[in-house]
């Protein structure tokens, strides 16, 4: 009996131990007496004691690796610090683990001599605006040699790109000039729009007043003919009925002797007497007749 519970005891210890559950989107590599034998994927697994051994636990996930700044030097001989980020995804789990030693130190490496190779081939202002052209290089060198590693690099990216304290100023001093233009540009493009704008104002008004003052010539001038139209009509009414009336010589006389009153009522300073003295003693004695008549 205690030989039996020994026994059970023995096998636990060996058998349970031995017992493996493989997660999903991970991989065991698994090698038998030193040599590989088989890569476990998500499910139940055991291995044999002392035969079997697990040598690597590998991820399938996309991973990313966030490596220090390093130092570049650009065409133009500027010394800048660039610090990259790698995205990568192993998709080969046997060549991961038996390609390279140390992968991730292979990955660092790597992507340092690129960036360093990259940069050397562009000038500071170039680096500083070429960040998509740098990254997408940078990928493809990757992906490449990371091949045989079994890694596939899906992304590259340019963190940050940091110049010499010394052009870091000259860059701020050439922004602010750059922004200073800019302002003193729209600020004269403003008064430039504000004089054409008056300029314009005063034209439409000129405009305005000149065909309100002609239009008010015009309403003067109309009502001006229109009042010597109705007068020379009123004139023309009076001598047609003074006509069909047919007067007689007396009050042809006393029309003349109005008309005499009001010439000399102005402000005439010569009054052109008829020189027909019978004439005018003649409309003096038609005068007194007719006065005699109305009394």
């Amino acid at each position: 009996m205690e030989g039996l519970i020994i026994l059970l005891i023995l096998v636990g210890v060996l058998i349970i131990p031995n017992i493996k559950v493989v997660p999903q989107s991970r991989v065991y590599i698994i090698e038998r007496i030193g040599s590989f034998y088989k890569e476990w994927h998500h499910g139940l697994h055991i291995k044999i004691p002392f035969i079997d051994k697990i040598v690597n636990n590998v991820s399938l996930k996309e991973q990313v690796i966030d490596f220090d700044p390093q130092p570049v030097i650009t065409k133009d001989n500027v010394t800048m610090q660039i610090d990259t980020v790698v995205f990568f995804q192993i998709t080969d789990p046997k060549l991961y683990t038996y390609g390279i030693e140390n992968p991730l130190l292979a990955i660092e490496n790597l992507t340092a001599t690129t960036i360093r190779n990259i940069i050397g081939e562009l000038e500071i202002d170039q680096t500083l605006t070429s960040r998509d052209i740098i990254n997408s290089k940078m990928r493809s060198i990757l992906d490449e040699a990371t091949d045989s590693w079994g890694i596939k690099v899906n992304r590259v990216e340019v963190k940050n790109i940091i110049p010499p304290r010394d052009i870091q100023d000259a860059m701020e001093k050439q922004m602010r000039a750059e922004r200073e233009r800019r302002e003193a540009i729209l600020r004269a493009e403003g008064l430039k729009t504000a004089s054409i704008l008056t300029a314009e104002g005063e034209k439409e008004s000129a405009i305005l007043k000149a065909e309100a003052e002609k239009e008010k010539e015009i309403k003067i001038a109309e009502g001006k003919a229109e009042a010597i139209l109705t007068i020379r009509k009123a004139e023309a009414e009076g001598i047609r009925l003074l006509k069909e009336a047919d007067p007689d010589q007396k009050i042809i006389v006393l029309k003349s002797l109005d008309t005499l009153a009001k010439v000399a009522d102005g402000k005439a300073t010569k009054i052109i007497v008829p020189s027909d003295l019978q004439n005018i003693a003649t409309i003096g004695t038609t005068v007194k007749e007719m006065l005699n008549k109305d009394e």
